[in-house]
């Protein structure tokens, strides 16, 4: 069967171009960048993922130079795009500016641009810049601040940007103007995947049973659904744990939903104790991600003890996607970003041993909503607002270091933004640029400004200063005098962010406004005693997500209720992804 291959440079984005061809209705495979030609042979065109490294270094991966020598259409992106100019004799350099979001751009006619009008929008995440074309090839689209920002010798074609993500507007009819040069037919589907995912399930779990952990979120619903739906009830046994980092009621919410739908094989276990204790006095993000993920095998251990199940008769379910993997540094090539709970190295371990199943790990959010409606979910579990495995511990964030002043920074970056005005914050968060990990501060921004005009500056800021990954914007309370206080995991500390994120989910539901937005994280950060950042966004596939412009008069009114709580200061996130993740750690 014809196929598109996606060579992998270690891109955040590698798997959604994939996820993309698929969409597009056509079958797709990622390789590795050495993959010999022989193993090509299947292929209509070839995609080459961006990456988090550089061309021109000593540490860049290894790739296969006959893959140029091949007669087929190939397409590099970002990275690929690099690494095709350079190969053929063009010449990369840092860029003088980097480019990390929406850019506008000009194109030129072309096959690839089809049906595309000369202005577009498209998604950048780079530093390096390709200075010199190789022989033969010529510029067909520029930006400001990238003139080879998309070439072509007619066979090949190079994209600086991302046509992958959703926020490259007319990203969908480029891929699909690749795949018309490829001259392959239309092959894949979601009902084909479902059908190939339950043969493939039944063959790996053989004679043995699946022990699956089921946090109430859209991704270990549909997992256990379709472990039930190949294996039957009697040979699946789902977990809920409360680790007492839910939000309100949802550990009751998820056991009675769940059971409604006739699904008697789930039970809860309350292990809210051993969690809090494992976390106190812990306040980097990585550590309490590695704890918590290391601490759901104890406990998982521990409730089949409980149960009398002999360990060796069942194998451990995860409802892992591929953003997890990604994030976690998961592929050869790629960067960690941040280590998922449940890619822990004594997860990574069971794998090896052959002791995990995860029918969703090639899936993105999108694919898994669309699958678990093919399984007969209802949609209030399918349009569910994801909620990450470590719950609210890591939107609780905890600090252990001294407050710290940016005063030469603040002045060059207030002359900047006039009449606005600016303050660093003096915690940090995590980002991700040029597909690598950052782990900078958050820049607050007072004074009246619309949202477009707010994006703007978000993105031109986190571009220019190394030192900011991500910018919020105060809605209510006052930060002239910045305290930051000494702050872990605590249960009280948890009950007051739950009781924030309570108060701003019911607003966004009476508004009607929880399904127009993605995700809507809520996060506690020990500024001036305790103060809250609202972070809604738009995706579709939490790869790439852009800050949700919410009507300003519900943002104020969830933020004066969350000020009723006695929060010093509610903030609004208006970074988009990328440079900055969904969640603050």
């Amino acid at each position: 069967m014809k196929k598109i291959i996606v060579l992998d440079s270690g891109g955040q984005y590698c798997h959604l171009i994939a996820n993309r061809i698929r969409r597009l209705g056509y079958y797709s495979e990622i390789k590795d960048l050495t993959t010999p030609v022989s193993e090509l042979q299947e292929a209509a065109g070839i995609i080459i993922s961006g990456g988090p490294h550089s061309v021109y270094d000593k540490n860049a991966p290894e790739y296969n130079q006959d893959i140029f020598q091949l007669d087929l259409p190939i397409l590099g992106l970002c990275y690929g795009h690099q690494l095709l100019s350079q190969s053929l004799g063009g010449e990369v350099v840092p860029g003088k500016i980097k480019e990390y979001g929406i850019t506008e751009m000009t194109i030129k006619p072309d096959p690839l641009f089809n049906s595309l009008e000369p202005q577009q929008t498209v998604w950048m995440s780079h530093g390096d810049t390709v200075c010199t074309l190789p022989p033969r090839f010529k510029i067909i689209g520029s930006s400001d601040d990238c003139q080879a920002a998309a070439i072509t010798n007619g066979k090949y074609y190079g994209l600086q940007f991302h046509p992958e993500v959703t926020h490259t507007k007319q990203g969908m009819q480029m891929l699909e103007n690749f795949l018309n040069l490829c001259n392959i037919k239309k092959n894949w589907n979601m009902d084909s995947y479902l059908n190939q995912e339950l043969e493939k399930i039944k063959e790996q779990v053989q004679n043995k049973k699946v022990f699956l952990l089921v946090s109430g979120g859209v991704d270990s619903v549909v997992c256990f659904a379709l472990l039930n739906k190949a294996l039957g009830k009697e040979n699946v046994l789902g977990l809920h744990i409360d680790h007492g980092f839910m939000r309100k009621n949802e550990s009751q919410q998820v056991q009675e939903t769940l059971e409604s739908l006739g699904y008697d094989n789930l039970i809860v276990k309350n292990y809210e104790r051993e969690f809090l204790n494992a976390l106190n006095n812990i306040y980097d993000p990585e550590e309490k991600r590695k704890i918590i993920g290391n601490l759901f095998i104890t406990v998982k251990d521990k409730a089949l003890a409980e149960l009398n199940l002999n360990p060796e008769e069942w194998l451990l379910g995860q409802g892992t996607i591929y953003p997890d993997t990604i994030e976690s540094g998961g592929t050869k090539n790629s960067a960690l970003i941040k280590t998922h709970h449940n890619r822990v190295d004594i997860i990574t371990e069971l794998i090896k041993q052959g002791k995990v199943i995860e029918p969703l790990s090639q899936l993105y959010k999108d694919e898994v909503r669309e699958l678990g409606k093919k399984l007969g979910l209802p949609s209030e579990i399918i349009s569910r607002h994801p909620f990450p495995g470590p719950g609210l511990a890591i939107r609780c964030l905890c600090n252990n270091e001294e407050l710290k002043n940016f005063p030469e920074l603040e002045v060059q970056i207030n002359e900047e933004i006039k009449p606005l005005q600016a303050k660093i914050l003096p915690i940090k968060s995590v980002g991700v640029q040029g597909d690598s990990r950052t782990y900078a501060h958050p820049l607050v921004i007072t004074g009246e400004a619309d949202w477009k005009t707010l994006e703007k500056i978000s993105t031109r800021l986190t571009n220019k200063y190394p030192q900011i990954n991500r910018v919020i914007y105060l809605i209510s309370g006052n930060i002239d005098n910045l305290q930051l206080n000494k702050a872990s995991i605590t249960k009280e500390r948890l009950e007051l962010l739950r009781k924030a994120d309570h108060i701003a989910m019911s607003i966004l539901e009476l508004y009607g406004l929880s399904e127009k937005v993605w995700q809507m994280p809520t996060v506690l950060i020990p500024i001036n005693e305790e103060s809250v950042v609202l972070r809604p966004i738009y995706s579709t596939d939490v790869m790439s997500a852009s800050f949700a412009d919410l009507p300003l008069n519900v943002v104020r009114e969830i933020a004066r209720e969350i000020r009723s709580l006695g929060i010093s200061a509610v903030f609004y996130d208006i970074t988009n992804k990328p440079p900055g993740t969904v969640e603050w750690e």
